[in-house]
């Protein structure tokens, strides 16, 4: 009786050794991938990123569209009415279309730019994406090998119930002969 004792609590004993190195394992896997979620790189913008990205929000907002059609507005409205000492550009309005098509070559580069920094950080939040579903994996696959070992554990005790059960059985059948 004190031997079947001792060997299930030798048994239940390397059962969590088992166990616990699963767990080890899994924890030893995921820490590369807990720090870098925890701890992501930080960017160091330059001024010119800086700049680039402002731009590019004034220049895609309505704050942009409303206070560019006022100035147009005012522009044609000053040009056509004022008297003609004072007109600085007369009615093909040439030197407003030179600098609206100065706006439009600077400004496109510069919203460019910012577009391809918004690039890099929608890339590397879709690799943030790619290690939580790399962690999931990993604690699901964890979580399988748990299970899979206490299936095991549990048959093998299912079995050695069994032939305990047929041993008394046996010893039954044997008395009753």
């Amino acid at each position: 009786m004190k031997n079947e004792i001792k060997n299930l609590l030798d048994a239940e004993d390397e059962q969590l050794k088992k166990l616990q190195e699963i767990v080890k394992k899994t924890i030893a896997e995921e820490q590369l991938i807990l720090t870098n979620l925890l701890h992501p790189p930080t960017d160091i913008l330059t001024k010119g990123q800086v700049i680039s990205d402002k731009v590019a929000n004034f220049g895609g907002s309505w704050a942009f569209i409303i206070s560019f059609f006022i100035v147009l507005l005012i522009w044609i409205a000053y040009n056509s009415i004022a008297v003609t000492n004072f007109i600085f550009d007369p009615y093909p309005f040439i030197l407003m279309n030179l600098i609206l098509s100065c706006i439009a070559a600077l400004q496109a580069p510069i919203i460019m730019m910012s577009q391809n920094r918004q690039e890099e950080k929608d890339r590397k939040r879709s690799e943030n994406d790619y290690l939580i579903n790399l962690k999931s994996e990993l604690e699901i696959r964890a979580l399988n090998q748990k299970i899979d070992l206490l299936l095991e554990e549990q048959i093998k005790v299912l079995f050695d119930s069994q032939e305990k059960q047929l041993g008394i059985l046996k010893n039954i059948e044997q008395k009753m002969k």
